[in-house]
């Protein structure tokens, strides 16, 4: 009884979220590149073809990568998890497991008008469901955890969505406008969320 009533002060472990979500997130990388398929022709015209297939395929790949990276400070930068937390976890792979789909059609349409939109809307909902996870894990961990106090009040995460709210207006102007506020949101987040890195190599 002492056990379990120690357990649960503790929480649960978080080490069955992260391995859960790095195996989702292989497969999706992996349903991805499944979609792109290679020219029938051996000629550099046929390559160019499947030029739009290709640059939407970079384009979620580095979306991808830029969630499983932050996906892991942000794990790393706390000590437990409860049952909201994996539904949240949950949520955001459900809506990351949405982008093979938004960007096989984006690519196959040469970048039309609907699919750009839709990929811009797909894009938008593993961002909100990332938002929702890190209020989550704030909840569980308190509000002097190193992620809470790493986060402040999420003006990141809120301006990546505004970006991609311009981004699906561009679309109607073009669909390279789309891809500018896109990639900048990429860009935004590239390199791993150094808020937390700051927070935990302060504490070391």
């Amino acid at each position: 009884m002492a056990g379990e009533g120690e357990e649960r002060g503790r929480g649960i472990g978080k080490g069955r979220v992260e391995a859960f979500s790095d195996g989702v997130i292989a497969v999706i990388i992996t349903i991805m590149v499944l979609e792109l398929h290679p020219p029938h022709e051996p000629t550099l015209e046929a390559l160019f073809e499947i030029a739009h297939p290709f640059f939407a395929y970079v384009l979620s790949f580095v979306y991808v990568a830029i969630y499983w990276n932050n996906h892991h400070h942000m794990l790393h930068a706390v000590e437990q998890v409860n049952g909201r937390v994996m539904w949240a976890n949950n949520l955001l792979l459900f809506t990351l497991s949405l982008v093979p789909f938004a960007t096989a059609w984006m690519g196959d349409t040469d970048f039309a008008l609907v699919p750009t939109i839709v990929y811009g809307l797909v894009m938008c909902l593993p961002g909100t469901a990332y938002f929702v996870l890190a209020r989550e894990l704030v909840k569980v961990n308190g509000p002097d955890s190193t992620l809470a106090q790493a986060m402040g009040g999420g003006m990141k995460e809120r301006l990546s969505l505004v970006l991609y709210a311009v981004g699906i207006a561009g679309a109607f102007i073009h669909p390279y406008v789309a891809f500018a506020f896109y990639i900048a949101v990429a860009v935004m987040w590239f390199v791993p969320d150094n808020r937390i890195e700051r927070r935990l190599a302060g504490e070391r």
